[in-house]
């Protein structure tokens, strides 16, 4: 009876916040765990659970996962909003589960997850599948060592949980050696862009996880994931059961099963998602004509880089995930490949939403070196409350200064970009920004 009375409260604090549009996905959560801290337990879930996690790629995933499933039939459920900790978890479930059975009304629960948090919301064998997509230096104030977030998401799970790990990335190769149950890898081959040394000077990874040996590397995709193998013990990549190849960043497409696929952004990490995609949704069961349809024919529009226009000037709304040297590095390189005039904003309100101290140690990790021989970039605008911080580790990258501006006044931005700059405009920014530069955009269209 009481946990009726608490999905039926959930719902109404739900519906009474969404009528005075207020943000409503964490907040009902929040008031019935108060009540029942294990109320996640007593649900009746669908047949598949699904969770992804990973220190990046994980929305871009989760957003062309739910897509793939429901152009395919599946009535899914899932976080739609990013908000991936408990009280999200509780406010979604309980607003799709009937009050009276305990049911979810699903086929499919599809959770974007923190890896330091499945196991506050799910018991270790709730999860039918669990997605990984990397483990990185991310957020080293809250989650330490890659090594600690790893042992945290094993730790989670069951044996009962079906595994798919990227395992280009040799942390997450070490769960073959860990996990019991069912595992299913994926990776990509090797490309046109790779590299025989790392792209950026932080590796997170670069010693074998099971005997301690430096790791010999064919050739590195990004960071420290691509093709390696100790040449002590056995481990190594190895053969995966889904990779993709010719991948071609120009064109869009990628090969896998030596089918031709579209990815819907011209960068890397796109052709991860859409191969990570793939490979869940052919875990799950869908063949491979239900998934060529919506993927080359109706693709998804890509989650992480819209673009706007201002007087003509595209704009590419780039999403760079703070703490996370990986993420900004591939925003970076993105950018430098553009080999025409351009325009960068850059910068941050919130080092995190999580936590309220401002560790800026990342921002020396993060390789903006790369943009000092750019000879393309026409100005760089630096904005948000770290922009002081943001400007000083510009000055130590040998980027010429005069090409930076410093906005104080962030209702500035739009009107000094069109005075004083020219050529496409690249935005990398935190999520917190990214919202507040379409406003600014869109209100100076609407003037």
């Amino acid at each position: 009876m009481k946990t009726t009375f608490l999905i039926l409260y959930n719902k109404l604090l739900t519906l009474i916040l969404k009528i005075f549009k207020r943000n409503a996905s964490v907040f009902p959560g929040s008031l019935v765990v108060k009540h029942d801290k294990n109320i996640l337990k007593k649900i009746n879930y669908p047949k598949y659970v699904i969770g992804i996690t990973g220190s990046s790629g994980k929305g871009s995933t989760v957003n062309l996962v739910e897509y793939l499933l429901r152009k395919n039939g599946y009535k899914v459920v899932w976080n739609k909003s990013g908000s991936n900790l408990i009280n999200a978890a509780v406010t979604l479930i309980l607003n799709n589960t009937n009050p009276f059975n305990k049911k979810m009304d699903a086929d499919v629960l599809l959770m974007e997850l923190d890896e330091s948090f499945i196991s506050k919301i799910f018991d270790k064998n709730t999860l039918t599948h669990l997605l990984i997509t990397n483990i990185t230096r991310d957020q080293p104030s809250r989650n330490g060592h890659p090594e600690l977030v790893l042992n945290k998401i094993i730790n989670s799970i069951g044996d009962n949980t079906h595994v798919i790990i990227n395992a280009d990335d040799p942390f997450l190769n070490k769960i073959k050696y860990i996990h019991n149950g069912l595992i299913t890898t994926y990776g990509v081959g090797k490309t046109k862009y790779d590299s025989l040394t790392p792209h950026n000077n932080s590796v997170d990874s670069a010693y074998c996880p099971i005997c301690g040996t430096k790791l010999k590397y064919s050739y590195y995709h990004t960071g420290h994931i691509g093709n390696y193998k100790c040449k002590k013990c056995d481990f190594s990549r190895e053969k995966v059961n889904f990779e993709a190849n010719d991948v071609d960043l120009k064109k869009q497409f990628i090969t896998i099963n030596n089918s031709i696929y579209h990815i819907n952004k011209d960068v890397f990490f796109a052709v991860y998602y859409t191969l990570a995609a793939y490979t869940l949704c052919k875990v799950i069961g869908l063949k491979d004509n239900e998934l060529k349809h919506y993927l080359n024919d109706e693709p998804l529009e890509s989650k992480r880089m819209k673009q706007l226009s201002i007087d003509n000037r595209l704009v590419n709304m780039i999403e760079s995930k703070n703490e996370n040297n990986l993420s900004y590095y591939e925003a970076i390189h993105y950018i430098k490949e553009q080999n025409k005039k351009k325009t960068i904003i850059l910068g941050f309100d919130n080092v995190s939403r999580r936590y309220k101290y401002n560790d800026l140690s990342w921002l020396y990790d993060v390789d903006f070196e790369l943009l000092s021989d750019d000879k393309y970039i026409d100005k760089i605008f630096i904005i948000g409350r770290f922009r002081y911080d943001v400007l000083t580790r510009l000055s130590y990258a040998n980027i010429d200064m005069n090409k930076v501006i410093l906005i104080d006044n962030i209702n500035t931005l739009i009107k000094r970009v069109k005075e004083e700059s020219s050529g496409e405009i690249y935005t990398m920014v935190c999520f917190d920004m990214t919202s507040v530069i379409k406003k600014k955009i869109n209100g100076d269209k609407n003037e």
